[in-house]
C-alpha cells in the first residue's frame, strides 16, 4: 500500500514516464483552444488535476518570450504570441501526443496542435512562417521537418529573421550554429 501511495504522489506531474492517462485523455481528441499564454504555450478546455484547463506546450518549437515570461520580453516575443492568438483562439484544435514523453517539467502537456479548420500543424506553421525557432534540444519525428521549415523562414527573411540578431535569441539557440540565408 505504501508504495502504491509513494508511486501516485511522485507521478502527481507525471516524472515516471508513465502516461497512460494522457493518452486516454488527450491523444487525438478535438478541444477548444481557451487561452494563448504566449507562442508556443496554449491552454484548451479540458480539466486537468486540480485546474479546469489543460496547459500545453508545443512540442518541437520554441517562440520568444513575452513580458509576462518572467524572463523579460524577447525580440519577436509580441509578434509571436499575437499570432498564436490570432490563429488559435476558441478555434478546435486536434491535440496529437509523443511518447515516451507526454510532460514537460512544469506539468505541461508536450503536444504537436492541428486546426481543425485547416489540418495544418501548427508547430511547423509557427516555424515555416518565422514566428519561433525548431528545438532542436529533444528528439521528436518532426525535428528534420522542422529544422527544414526554420532554414527556409531564415532563407527568406520571414517573421524574425527579417532582423533577429544572435544575441536577441534564446540561450540555447544561440550556443547552436544558426543557419546562414
Amino acid at each position: 500500500m505504501a508504495i502504491l501511495l509513494a508511486w501516485s504522489i511522485v507521478d502527481h506531474w507525471h516524472y515516471t514516464g508513465w502516461q497512460g492517462d494522457d493518452l486516454q485523455r488527450y491523444q487525438n481528441k478535438v478541444f477548444t483552444c481557451v487561452n494563448v499564454v504566449d507562442g508556443d504555450t496554449v491552454d484548451i478546455d479540458a480539466a486537468d488535476d486540480d485546474y479546469n484547463h489543460t496547459r500545453i506546450r508545443l512540442w518541437g518549437v520554441d517562440t520568444p518570450e513575452v513580458a509576462k515570461s518572467g524572463r523579460g520580453e524577447m525580440f519577436f516575443g509580441p509578434e509571436a504570441s499575437d499570432f498564436a492568438k490570432h490563429t488559435l483562439l476558441n478555434r478546435k484544435v486536434r491535440i496529437e501526443l509523443q511518447l515516451p514523453r507526454t510532460r514537460d517539467r512544469y506539468g505541461r502537456v508536450l503536444a504537436y496542435v492541428y486546426l481543425m479548420e485547416t489540418g495544418e500543424l501548427f508547430n511547423a506553421v509557427l516555424v515555416a512562417q518565422g514566428y519561433g525557432y525548431a528545438d532542436t534540444r529533444f528528439d521528436h519525428p518532426h525535428q528534420a521537418e522542422f529544422v527544414a521549415l526554420e532554414q527556409q523562414a531564415h532563407q527568406q527573411r520571414r517573421g524574425l529573421w527579417d532582423g533577429v540578431r544572435v544575441d536577441q535569441m534564446p540561450k540555447w539557440r544561440q550556443k547552436q550554429r544558426t543557419p546562414q540565408p
